[in-house]
């Protein structure tokens, strides 16, 4: 396995414009939340203002409780010592409860997370940074996570659905079976398969699978996972929260936000509600403010303000924080400066910050997690020989296909060269008409629209004939690329993290934090 090259996010044609004017600092107001040394130094100091002894106290309490169970790594320990002094922070990364981490992105933020908090240890050595995974136990949508794939195979468990996933007992693991079958010769695949046994054996929750998944592959960097389905943590939350159903400041200070991004970059990720908070019981609903009353959503349940507030002061582990509100919850608890997300996410962290600023918290640096590829020497050739390099996959591929199947053609050359003296003779004739009257003018005009759309018909057609040509070399295109993009989709984004564990283990989770370069976001290359 050997990194061979990088591409630049902003080089990337597929990725969000408004990622990469993020990362440009083209999106006004956000030049303080791009990663940099000066950037680092004023979170430290402003977190650590703000950060009070009690809500370390209540962290520390909470993340000791949570990893009793768990065999930590001496690492682990160490770091959960570090989270009782005041100069101690942290950088988080969180994630949904996939089956057996889902798509090997789960693993790829982690691993930088881990390694953005040893690069700050290194150079910020008065400041102690520890390395925070944040479980979405609360999500509700079972069918977003209950699967997973491999090269060969489609695998998912079922269970039953609408509350908090955490929560969720396995029951059916008939999925383990069928894994062990396709990877019981691999060379680690013996260890994948207790690994899956481990986690999915009946009874754990989802929340307990995953973090034994995560303990296990991670432990030994001192990675700390919180869930944030604890009432200690949430009673925290109470007067935001508080604020939220009374008085919507979210969606009123995020209004101005939203509008620009939506003018300038389209549909928002996640647009505001009114009230974005869950009422959480057996399910996860939504809670409404209609008619002078606080109801949740698809139930009988409804509550006067004196009521829910009640609710709210003997409960808050029943109030769950939306998409939105989240990333409020996760820094209201902890002593964070940085937090590595996927692009939808960074988009939709961009919508809050005058909400922050209104409720007083400190707003963190904003870090995109960074891409992996893993490709074989034989797939290197095969581009090769095509005469492609591996951004060229990354860009609009029908174009790529295009240019290769017309490169040198002598059709499209005479068809280049006519068309550009037709222009010529128009601009000439163009000039000319203008001495004369208008509606000549026009005349001429039309017809040079015209002509030219003629060429733009040949040119189509001429494509059209070379597939039907060259249909052996479109079959190989179309191969390559899916080998690259299997289901048209990033590598990252469909298969899971035992395709290349099976082969190399702990070695390539080693070789991944390796090739991670914190301070610039790409996507890297390897070869294995």
């Amino acid at each position: 396995m050997k990194k061979i090259s990088t591409i630049s996010f902003l080089d990337i044609e597929s990725l969000p414009l408004l990622l990469k004017d993020f990362l440009a600092q083209k999106v006004p107001g956000f030049g303080e939340q791009i990663f940099n040394a000066e950037n680092i130094k004023n979170q430290f100091a402003t977190k650590g203002k703000s950060f009070t002894p009690e809500k370390r106290k209540v962290l520390s309490s909470v993340l000791k409780e949570q990893h009793t169970d768990s065999e930590l790594s001496e690492k682990q320990k160490h770091n959960l010592s570090l989270l009782a002094e005041e100069n101690a922070f942290t950088v988080t990364t969180g994630h949904q409860l996939n089956l057996f981490t889902g798509p090997v992105f789960f693993v790829y933020k982690i691993l930088q997370t881990i390694k953005l908090a040893d690069y700050l240890n290194q150079n910020f050595p008065e400041q102690k940074t520890v390395p925070i995974f944040w479980m979405a136990t609360e999500d509700h949508d079972f069918e977003e996570i209950n699967h997973f794939k491999t090269r060969n195979n489609y695998y998912e468990t079922h269970a039953k659905s609408g509350g908090a996933v955490g929560r969720i007992l396995v029951e059916d693991d008939a999925f383990i079976s069928e894994f062990e079958k396709e990877f019981k010769d691999s060379v680690f695949g013996t260890e994948l398969i207790l690994l899956l046994k481990k986690a999915y054996k009946k009874g754990n929750t989802l929340a307990e699978a995953t973090r034994i998944l995560v303990q296990e592959l991670f432990a030994d960097y001192g990675v700390l996972i919180l869930d944030g389905d604890d009432a200690r943590l949430k009673k925290e939350m109470q007067p935001v929260f508080k604020n939220e159903l009374l008085h919507q400041e979210l969606i009123e200070s995020t209004t101005e936000t939203v509008e620009y991004l939506s003018e300038h970059y389209g549909k928002v990720q996640v647009n505001p509600r009114d009230i974005n908070l869950f009422y959480l019981s057996e399910t996860r609903n939504r809670i409404d403010f209609e008619k002078g009353k606080f109801k949740i959503v698809d139930t009988d349940l409804s509550f006067s303000e004196k009521e829910i507030l009640k609710e709210l002061e003997n409960h808050p582990e029943k109030f769950s924080p939306n998409a939105l509100m989240r990333p409020v919850y996760q820094e209201m608890i902890l002593p964070n400066i940085a937090y590595v997300g996927g692009n939808a996410e960074i988009m939709y962290w961009l919508e809050l910050k005058n909400y922050f600023k209104k409720i007083q918290l400190p707003f963190p640096v904003l870090i995109p997690r960074n891409s992996m590829l893993f490709l074989t020497e034989k797939t290197l050739e095969k581009a090769e020989k095509l005469s492609l390099e591996i951004p060229d996959f990354f860009k609009n591929f029908a174009v790529v296909t295009k240019d290769i199947l017309l490169e040198n053609n002598e059709i499209l050359t005479q068809l280049d060269l006519n068309e550009k003296n037709l222009q010529t003779h128009f601009e000439e004739l163009a000039t000319a008409a203008e001495q004369t009257e208008k509606t000549f003018g026009n005349l001429v005009k039309a017809e040079k629209t015209r002509q030219l759309k003629s060429f733009d018909r040949m040119k189509k057609r001429l494509l059209r004939a070379e597939k039907i040509k060259q249909t052996e070399k479109i079959e190989r295109l179309e191969n390559l690329f899916l080998t690259i993009h299997p289901g048209k989709i990033w590598q990252e984004r469909t298969l899971n993290f035992s395709v290349f564990y099976a082969d190399l283990g702990h070695e390539w989770l080693h070789n991944c934090y390796e090739g991670i370069n914190v301070q610039k976001s790409e996507l890297s290359i390897f070869t294995i």
